[in-house]
C-alpha cells in the first residue's frame, strides 16, 4: 500500500488542482445558508482527497462553517484512517461500515456527496443500485472523479486478468460506464476530463511493482513476471524508458444533480 501511495497520492493532487474547489465550496455554502455543509465521503479510503484539498487547495480558508464530514467505507481500518487524516475546515461526523450499494439513507441528506477514485470494484450487477444510493443521499450537489476507459487503472488490470487469471474475473467500472448509469436514472451530469501521467524514476522498480500489485490487487506476481508476459509485458514496455516509468492516466470529473 506503501509503494502504492507513493504514486497515486499524486492523483489527488491533480483534483485537487482542477477546479477551484475553494469557491466551489463557498458556493454550496451559500446554497445551505447559515448551517453547516453536510457532506458524505463514498469509499473513503485514508482520506487522500480532503488531505490534498486541505494541502494543495486552500480549503481551509474558504468562507464557510465548519463541514460535517460523514465517512462511508466497507474497511474499519480506512474509517479510522480517514477521520485521523481530516483537518480544517473539515470534521468528521458519522461513519458507516458498509459498501454504497449497501448504504441506507433518509433520502437527500447531503449537500455534497463524493466519490473520489473510489468505485472501481462494484460489479457491473450491482452499479445501478449503487448509483441510485449515491443519488437518494444529494440534496444539493454530487461529483465523481473516476478513470476513464483509456486510463492505466482500467487497461493494466484488463491486461492483468487476461494474462495471470486466464481471462476470468470482472474488470474494473469505467467513467463512462458511470457517467451512463446516472443518466439512465434520470441525473443531470456534467462530465470534465483531466489527463496527467502517474511517473516514478526508472530506478525505483520496488515502488513500481507494489504500485502495479496494488492496481490488480495481488502482490503474488513479480514486477519481472508481468514485464516477461506477452500480453502485460508490451504495455508496460511502452511505460518506461530509461530515465522513468510513465503510466497515463485519464480521468473523468463527473458532476452530478440528482
Amino acid at each position: 500500500m506503501e509503494a502504492f501511495y507513493t504514486l497515486a497520492t499524486d492523483d489527488y493532487r491533480h483534483l485537487a488542482a482542477a477546479l477551484d474547489w475553494r469557491a466551489w465550496l463557498e458556493a454550496r455554502q451559500a446554497e445551505a445558508g447559515d448551517r453547516a455543509l453536510h457532506l458524505l465521503d463514498v469509499a473513503c479510503g485514508s482520506g487522500k482527497f480532503p488531505t490534498a484539498l486541505t494541502a494543495h487547495a486552500d480549503v481551509a480558508r474558504a468562507a464557510i462553517r465548519p463541514v460535517d464530514y460523514a465517512l462511508l467505507d466497507p474497511s474499519s481500518f480506512s474509517l479510522a484512517e480517514a477521520r485521523q487524516a481530516l483537518a480544517p475546515p473539515f470534521v468528521a461526523g458519522r461513519a458507516f461500515e458498509t459498501t454504497l450499494q449497501g448504504f441506507d439513507t433518509q433520502d437527500r441528506s447531503y449537500d455534497i456527496v463524493w466519490a473520489t477514485h473510489a468505485l472501481y470494484a462494484i460489479p457491473k450487477a450491482e452499479l445501478p443500485a449503487a448509483l441510485e444510493r449515491f443519488l437518494r443521499a444529494i440534496g444539493g450537489r454530487g461529483f465523481i472523479a473516476h478513470a476513464m476507459e483509456a486510463a492505466h487503472y482500467i487497461r493494466f488490470y484488463r491486461l492483468f486478468l487476461d494474462a495471470f487469471r486466464d481471462g476470468g474475473g470482472e474488470s474494473y467500472r469505467t467513467a463512462e460506464e458511470i457517467v451512463d448509469g446516472l443518466g439512465r436514472l434520470g441525473a443531470r451530469v456534467e462530465l470534465r476530463e483531466i489527463a496527467y501521467d502517474s511517473a516514478a524514476p526508472a530506478a525505483a522498480r520496488s515502488v513500481v511493482e507494489g504500485f502495479l500489485q496494488r492496481c490488480a490487487f495481488d502482490d503474488g506476481v513479480t514486477l519481472d513476471q508481468m514485464l516477461d508476459h506477452p500480453l502485460t509485458g508490451p504495455y508496460l514496455a511502452d511505460c518506461h524508458d530509461e530515465h522513468a516509468w510513465r503510466f497515463p492516466q485519464r480521468v473523468g470529473l463527473i458532476f452530478v444533480s440528482p
